[in-house]
């Protein structure tokens, strides 16, 4: 079941997440990352930092509502974090805030600390393991079960507080009770799946969930009625979740000294040192409080608040919690009957490893044929282009993560085109400044590409239509334009290109086309002259013939009109003989 989910829509090619997850936990496929479940240890560092929040917690709110909706009996267990993240006068007044929402009971999960604590004691004691690194942070138990397999021996075999607390409320209330922790760590619900734990935490929700469900049913903590804590007190082991917690903790229930050195470390990249140093034999004989957050789980992944300085949290904790142990006679009858013991393991991922020749291979893909091209520049995420090569074998990267090829690449390209386009290209920006111009436009206009990008448009052509382009957004297509002080003929496709605010135009030389079509006009011309000429000509001679026709049909007519005139006469002087 995934924890965190990724809205890939909105994952654009920044990389930010695999710079920041230290383990490389993240494959990034078509352009977008991807959490790689088999090698996350769930720090969330990849959820507060991606600039698009294209990464979101998957909620159990929903689950835990219907759990009470269907009536069965729900008990929270509440890190004690609690004392610095929500507001309150009287810490009793958060149980009663969250016995408002349905749930049968609220329970300190630093009470499963005290359990916890008393198994730190008795190991301390035992003094057999070589170091003894406490196991209450489950992002730092992922950590070394996958990353750093060397030093499971060395983990405390003792579940998390959450477990112990869970297996606690369980013993006490029945095992079909629903156990719902409430803590500011997004890991704890992944450890409450782990079969190691056996279901003892049936729910996880943080303190964004709880907040969130208080304002729907308009409850606000601060005034409900104090209804304190009714279980076992936890004393010391409040301040579990603030550096040094632990080994205050262990340092107050112990009743006698041990041989072993005590310090905590925190923050993932101090414990990453830390395991490494261990790993070469360097730190021994210690008792070591580890955990992933900086500044200890006040400041867990899912805290937004920015106005909580972990550094306040810590003194007020320190200030207001009694440094007094739980006794054992209150930790001894919860323990009868309850294991504590975890077994860890070593669950490194099985990645294929590459040949160096494969390595070269990769990188010379990317242009790095020698070792001076290696920029090592972090900008894919991969603190040296060796790694990235080796994650790109593993499919966990892709080559155009690169961005200094990549820029190259295509600068090389515009590059090409700028230089080798029969076209002028030309881009001017808002004041008409020219921004780019390529080569062949010398040819054309006699201005350099260099002298062309210190001038303006308007310095040797017309503007108009470029200016029209910026002012209405609209583009101007096929457009043909004569500048005969060039004698150059062009046809022009202006657009405007929005994201950069500028201009961009390219010219087609069809001068030669447009001389060939005026000289076809020419020819034209003089062809219908002619015809011209020689309709009227025609027209002349028809004329011509006409009149002749005319006169000759005239003369006809008389000389006709005058043989009949006097064949009539001929016949009345014969018939008067």
């Amino acid at each position: 079941m995934a924890i965190i989910d990724f809205k890939a829509t909105k994952c654009r090619h920044c990389y930010k997440c695999v710079r920041y997850c230290e383990v490389k936990a993240i494959m990034v496929k078509d352009g977008r990352a991807e959490i790689m479940p088999e090698n996350c240890v769930l720090c969330g560092s990849c959820l507060q930092i991606c600039p698009q929040s294209a990464k979101t917690l998957v909620s159990d709110l929903e689950i835990v509502r219907g759990m009470i909706a269907s009536g069965q009996k729900v008990v929270v267990s509440i890190a004690p974090a609690y004392m610095g993240l929500l507001k309150y006068r009287t810490i009793g007044q958060v149980r009663a805030a969250l016995l408002r929402l349905g749930f049968a009971d609220v329970r300190e999960t630093s009470q499963g600390a005290a359990l916890v604590t008393a198994e730190y004691a008795r190991l301390l004691q035992e003094g057999q393991m070589e170091n003894i690194i406490t196991t209450c942070c489950p992002s730092v138990n992922d950590l070394i079960e996958k990353y750093y397999p060397q030093l499971v021996s060395q983990m405390a075999p003792v579940v998390s507080p959450m477990v112990s607390h869970g297996m606690m409320i369980k013993k006490q209330m029945g095992s079909d009770v629903k156990v719902v922790f409430l803590g500011p760590c997004i890991a704890k619900k992944k450890e409450s799946q782990d079969e190691r734990n056996d279901g003892y935490i049936d729910a996880v929700l943080n303190f964004n969930d709880i907040n969130r469900w208080l304002q729907d049913e308009n409850i606000v903590i601060e005034d409900c009625e104090d209804m304190p804590f009714e279980t076992m007190d936890p004393r010391i082991n409040r301040l579990y979740p603030v550096t040094n917690g632990v080994v205050s903790s262990v340092l107050a229930t112990q009743k006698k000294s041990d041989g072993y050195r005590k310090f905590y470390v925190h923050g993932e990249k101090n414990c990453m040192d830390l395991c490494s140093s261990m790993i070469r034999g360097e730190i021994k004989g210690c008792f070591i409080e580890m955990n992933m957050c900086s500044g200890g789980c006040i400041k867990g992944p899912t805290v937004s608040d920015e106005s909580i300085s972990r550094f306040k949290v810590k003194l007020d904790m320190e200030e207001c919690i009694p440094k007094e142990p739980v006794p054992e006679e209150e930790t001894r009858p919860v323990l009868e009957g309850i294991s504590l013991k975890k077994v860890f393991l070593d669950r490194s991922p099985k990645d294929p490893v590459p040949t160096e020749e494969q390595i070269q291979e990769i990188l010379a893909m990317t242009g790095k044929l020698h070792l001076k091209d290696e920029l090592n520049c972090g900008a894919c995420g991969y603190p040296t282009c060796r790694e990235k090569a080796i994650a790109v074998f593993q499919k966990k990267a892709e080559l155009n993560m690169c961005i200094p090829f990549m820029y190259e690449k295509s600068e090389s390209f515009a590059n090409l085109v700028m230089e080798t386009s029969p076209n002028v290209v030309l881009i001017v920006d808002e004041d008409m400044k020219i921004m780019e111009y390529s080569a062949v436009g010398e040819m054309y206009f006699g201005k350099t590409r260099s002298q062309a990008l210190q001038m303006y448009l308007y310095e040797f052509i017309d503007p108009t239509d470029f200016q029209w382009v910026f002012d209405t957004h609209q583009n101007i297509r096929g457009k043909k334009v004569h500048y005969p002080e060039f004698k150059l003929d062009t046809l022009q496709n202006i657009v405007y290109i929005q994201k950069e605010n500028v201009v961009l135009a390219t010219f087609i030389d069809i001068t030669k086309e447009e001389e060939q079509a005026r000289m076809d006009y020419a020819r034209k011309l003089d062809t219908i002259d002619l015809a011209q000429k020689v309709i009227h000509k025609q027209m002349m001679v028809a004329q011509e013939i006409a009149g002749l026709l005319g006169e000759t049909t005239a003369e006809t007519k008389t000389t006709l009109t005058k043989l009949c005139k006097t064949l009539l006469e001929d016949g009345s002087e014969s018939g008067g003989i």
